[in-house]
């Protein structure tokens, strides 16, 4: 299945092209608005014989002043938010030889030590949630931000402002960034994504293509909760989502900004969408199946952001396979447990002086449950083990053969300091 971030590269324009596709777009809207303008205003009876309301004395067609009472729960909602709503721009130092401006400005083939060859690379979302001094902070994604050599924000008002990193975490795809306050008027809040139900109503704010279309506002609803998405970003890690699914337009660019409930309130960071069932030419086109990051995980990720730069999360010190990854010969001659068991997650190493090993887990140990939570595969353990802090104890349950067993392992280790595994298996 083929998932997309939603953040393009610095935009081609279309030309001619796009302007007359969008051309004929308004043009057949336009139509049917006046149809049914005109259908409203003179009601079902015969249009040919009421004349009055649409010309003038002199017989000319003119505009009816019809008045439309267009306020709403969305428009409302929308009116809490739009304004904290920014683009984040990522640049990037570019081949100068390639584009004409180190010429013009006289600049050298070499790299300089100030800004002035960087160049925007690819173009996402954001949205302001706090203001302190005078300093404001936006909450993106992190793939919105990754390889940048320097970042620019685009207010709601045209204003361009340059942007500090404050932290990022991949494994979220969450970043945190920082501007100065001068020229911000209206921070969002964050709702409570635990009491989402579905079917209830969503709105995606953000920059589709770029800044170009900034501030953009789409709708639907809330289409699924907690699904598990994982994906690899351009550094090669993985990233994992306990995602909110929606079907509210997400489009590239759209990456970093804020799905919003009916009161105006942030209940999740934009971040993924998925296009096709395969990347084969031949995979099935979807529409409609956006993804963004629950709110309440989102402000337990930009606090830890914001005071340390980055996030700390426990390991357990094994890297580890899938069951279901693994044939059914293999658990029977190799792992030995019960055919009862088929969901669960392979100890394939355990490193040194880890809780793990502590805990006296093993290779070829099956592990099923943390704490009371199942798990059948790794993205599970991930999500459910992230939830706690170093210092913490899990409960494990696992199989080591046929037989059944129960160790508490104390989250003694930092993920970052271990070591990391260069097999393909993830580690944890």
């Amino acid at each position: 299945m083929e998932r997309k971030d939603v953040t393009p590269k610095m935009k081609k324009n279309n030309g001619i092209w796009r302007k007359l596709g969008l051309g004929l777009v308004g043009g057949i809207i336009g139509g049917l608005v006046t149809a049914g303008i005109f259908y409203a205003v003179m009601g079902s009876g015969n249009a040919a014989s009421n004349s009055g309301g649409h010309q003038n004395s002199a017989g000319e067609t003119v505009v009816e002043n019809v008045k439309v009472n267009v306020d709403s729960d969305i428009t409302n909602a929308v009116d809490k938010v739009q304004d904290a709503v920014v683009s984040v721009i990522n640049l990037q130092s570019q081949n100068q030889g390639t584009n004409g401006f180190g010429q013009l400005f006289g600049q050298q083939q070499q790299e300089s030590s100030d800004d002035s060859n960087l160049e925007a690379s690819s173009e996402g979302s954001g949205v302001i949630y706090k203001k302190s001094g005078n300093s404001a902070y936006i909450v993106t994604n992190n793939h919105v931000v990754e390889g940048q050599q320097g970042l620019e924000v685009l207010l709601k008002d045209g204003t361009k402002v340059k942007a500090e990193l404050v932290g990022t975490d991949a494994y979220s795809d969450l970043a945190v960034l920082k501007i100065s306050a001068d020229k911000v008027n209206k921070v969002a809040s964050f709702g409570d994504s635990n009491s989402l139900k579905v079917g209830e109503p969503a709105i995606a704010i953000g920059s589709p293509l770029g800044s170009e279309y900034a501030n953009s506002v789409t709708s639907g609803i809330i289409s699924s909760l907690n699904r598990q998405v994982t994906s690899t970003n351009e550094s090669n890690q993985t990233v994992n989502i306990n995602a909110i699914q929606t079907d509210a337009a997400i489009n590239p660019g759209n990456s970093g900004g804020p799905l919003v409930n009916i009161e105006g309130q942030v209940i999740g960071i934009n971040s993924s969408k998925i296009a096709s069932t395969s990347a084969s030419s031949s995979g099935v086109s979807v529409e409609g199946m956006g993804f963004a990051i629950p709110s309440n995980d989102v402000v337990n990720i930009i606090n830890q952001l914001e005071k340390d730069g980055k996030v700390t999360r426990p390991a357990l010190g094994i890297t580890m396979v899938d069951l279901s990854a693994v044939s059914t010969q293999q658990q029977e001659q190799i792992l030995k447990i019960p055919e009862s068991v088929t969901n669960g997650v392979i100890v394939t190493s355990v490193q040194p002086t880890t809780p793990a090993e502590k805990a006296g887990l093993k290779q070829y140990d099956v592990i099923t449950k943390i704490d009371d939570t199942d798990v059948s595969s790794g993205v599970e353990l991930q999500s459910v083990l992230y939830q706690k802090k170093v210092g913490d104890s899990v409960k494990v349950t696992y199989y080591r053969g046929k037989e059944k067993k129960t160790t508490t392992i104390q989250l003694t280790i930092d993920q970052s300091a271990l070591k990391q595994s260069q097999s393909e298996n993830s580690g944890n």
